[in-house]
């Protein structure tokens, strides 16, 4: 079987249109739900892009794979999706990008991959590598006659302007042509894995006509936040902390270094209506690709799945971004396509399901061995249009919050780098952060969906507070790094199961190992 594996970066939950309702209209995604079965409680382990994508990839909870930040090194032990499609004799092809950042204990120092976050996990085969600075695609703007730019210079631009190229030279457009014309040299009968993996909604956001015209602002939803930036900014220090910093980063040239304060509704509105744009775009291209795989006649042979890393607070709580601990930021669309369960075409799932649930039921699906340190559980029972006896109660998010080259909330709330931590235990009703160095916060999502008041120390909150932290310490206490842990060494040698170490990355050599003498 084929495996087609479809990626939009920072695309929230809420902006998938699968009955006409929502903020902007995602037909052809609509159509393939018809045929899939969509998981609408979906949430990403951890934000921002690395870490988001190291559990994705890995099947593993951020408390394991440890890749916490953009930059942070995943650790080269651990398996991941395409070393075990590669493993089976798949040659998986990305066009994108998967923000791997290398780890250096097995590489030289002058190699190139210890530069930059933005690396490939290993495994893939580049098909086309589309980092941020967007090289190949500011190639080709120039080749169809826009001119010789930068990323910065492309994107120029308030977000109130369109694009100033074409709709069919979009950086989305661009890398779906390249997957299109890779998927067409592909010979038809031999399986094949592709992963294509799109940088929008991700900012700048910036769009291309028709699409930056596509949703009209007042259709748009009001953000779900406090009345003011003071009655948000009481629930926690940390949140007044994050209310205090101007917007920076990839944010388009109308937002940087303006702040929470000037996020008013008709702006909020504006950015919602472009942002809404850009995932008209993406189900486009999704589209597209769907239909290239119909064409070929591989629709019945074929396993799809499409998500994003994670989600955007697009004026939520009075911000903007991923790097905070509400549920927009983690909440994303999943839909799962397996064509030899047509019993699971067309459901609707409310259960919980997460990033690390994916490899195992990709590799299910394909008829692989599970690796022993998959977090997750396969959703396979879901695709037969059965419910499990037991499922997970939350959704549980991780986020560090460590201060990069420009100082922010740690410095100020006084964190050291290691009590930087928090975890979020998302229940039905109520949602609990527990941090490693600062008070814990327990919102009633029901009577409070805004988040602006914390029952944590409140007589009311003890109950609920208590039955979350101790779903974050079961997790921690059931999924703890096993891939180990289930054998021992006996007279008899090995017994038990264990995973076997991945290969070493191409121009790597083992780490040294001391020798003990007794």
């Amino acid at each position: 079987m084929n495996l087609l594996f479809l990626t939009a970066d920072q695309w929230r939950a809420d902006h998938l249109d699968l009955d006409g309702t929502g903020p902007v209209p995602t037909p052809n995604l609509a159509a393939f739900a018809r045929e899939a079965t969509v998981f609408l409680r979906h949430y990403s382990q951890a934000t921002p892009c690395g870490p988001a994508r190291a559990s994705l990839y890995t099947g593993t909870y951020a408390f394991n794979h440890r890749s916490i930040t953009n930059g942070t090194p995943l650790d080269w032990t651990l398996t991941n999706l395409a070393l075990e499609l590669r493993r089976a004799g798949y040659d998986p092809i990305l066009f994108g990008y998967t923000d791997t950042s290398a780890d250096p204990r097995v590489l030289p120092a002058e190699d190139p991959r210890l530069r930059s976050y933005e690396g490939a996990l290993p495994g893939f085969t580049v098909g086309l590598l589309l980092p941020e600075d967007a090289g190949p695609w500011l190639d080709h703007l120039a080749r169809r006659g826009y001119g010789r730019m930068t990323i910065e210079e492309a994107y120029d631009r308030p977000w109130s302007e369109p694009a100033p190229w074409k709709a069919e030279d979009s950086e989305s457009a661009f890398l779906v042509d390249e997957a299109l014309a890779r998927l067409a040299r592909t010979p038809r009968g031999r399986p094949w894995a592709l992963h294509v993996s799109l940088i929008k909604p991700h900012p700048p956001w910036i769009a291309a006509a028709p699409w930056h015209g596509l949703v009209d602002p007042r259709r748009t939803r009001a953000p779900l936040r406090a009345p003011t930036i003071a009655e948000q900014a009481g629930l926690h220090p940390l949140v007044a902390a994050w209310l205090e910093r101007r917007f920076e980063g990839s944010l388009d040239r109308g937002l940087v270094g303006r702040g929470p304060a000037d996020l008013d509704r008709a702006t909020v509105a504006g950015l919602r209506a472009v942002y809404g744009g850009l995932v008209g775009e993406i189900d486009r291209q999704i589209g597209r690709l769907l239909e290239a795989v119909r064409a070929r006649g591989e629709w019945y042979d074929t396993l799809v799945i499409v998500t994003s890393d994670h989600g955007e607070l697009l004026g939520d709580h009075w911000l903007l971004g991923k790097g905070a601990f509400f549920p927009a930021a983690f909440h994303v669309p999943c839909l799962v396509r397996d064509p030899r369960r047509p019993r699971g075409h067309g459901r609707r799932v409310e259960a919980f399901s997460e990033h690390v649930d994916l490899l195992p039921t990709i590799l299910e699906a394909l008829g692989l061995p599970v690796p022993l340190q998959c977090d997750g559980r396969s959703l396979s029972v879901f695709l037969t249009g059965e419910k499990p006896a037991r499922w997970r109660l939350s959704a549980q998010m991780e986020l560090d919050i460590r201060d990069g080259a420009r100082l922010g909330p740690a410095t100020a709330l006084g964190l050291a780098a290691d009590a930087c931590g928090l975890a979020v235990d998302l229940a039905e009703r109520f949602a609990c952060v527990r941090f490693a160095a600062l008070p814990p916060i327990l919102v009633d999502r029901a009577a409070d969906p805004a988040w602006t008041r914390n029952l944590a120390a409140l007589p009311e909150g003890r109950e609920p507070l208590l039955g979350a932290t101790a779903r974050l310490l079961e997790l921690r206490l059931l999924k703890a790094d096993r891939r180990l842990s289930g054998c021992r060494l006996t007279a008899r040698g090995v017994d038990g199961l264990y995973d076997p170490l991945p290969p070493l990355p191409a121009g790597a050599s083992p780490p040294a190992v001391a020798t003990v003498r007794a």
